[in-house]
């Protein structure tokens, strides 16, 4: 697996990813057109790589070809305008998926990973995100990670972890 940062290009990928993470359960849930429509999740694409944005995209180096295993990728988001896991306007919320036929092979981590050091070494205090309930592999990942539960948004934890 290769993980590289994600670029203005990549806005596809990451669209794809976007719909990916909020379909988790197998179920079409969304649409490409609903899912942009939705006020909250449109936030987390829209005029991507502002200043302050920061992604990865994780792919099959031996497939350069292939779809995506999958993305992660963070931006600072206001209260007057946030996301479903807003804590604070300069703590940026994270958005990742993995590929369904991807999952359970490390990739969640590596991306993860990858994203928290970029966002150390970039001087982030902390970052955020929102787990829905009964994605209980995500959640796992991210409580490996040191993420804790800080606030509830309808069927969602709010997660915070302090870098």
């Amino acid at each position: 697996m290769r993980v590289r940062e994600a670029t203005d290009d990549d806005l596809p990928v990451l669209r794809a990813m976007l719909l990916e993470a909020n379909n988790w359960t197998g179920e079409e849930r969304f649409t490409p057109a609903r899912l942009l429509a939705d006020p909250h999740a449109g936030r987390y694409l829209a005029g991507w790589r502002r200043p302050g944005d920061l992604g990865f995209v994780a792919s099959d180096p031996s497939s350069p070809d292939a779809p995506a295993l999958g993305s992660i990728w963070a931006r600072p988001l206001p209260a007057a305008a946030p996301g479903y896991g807003y804590v604070a306007d300069d703590v940026p919320e994270l958005s990742m998926a993995v590929a369904a036929h991807a999952r359970g092979r490390g990739v969640g981590t590596a991306l993860l990973s990858t994203c928290v050091d970029a966002g150390r070494a970039r001087g982030w205090r902390a970052v955020s995100l929102s787990v829905e309930d009964g994605n209980e592999a995500a959640r796992h990942l991210y409580v490996r990670h040191g993420f804790v539960t800080v606030g509830r948004n309808g069927g969602a934890d709010t997660m915070l972890l302090e870098l």
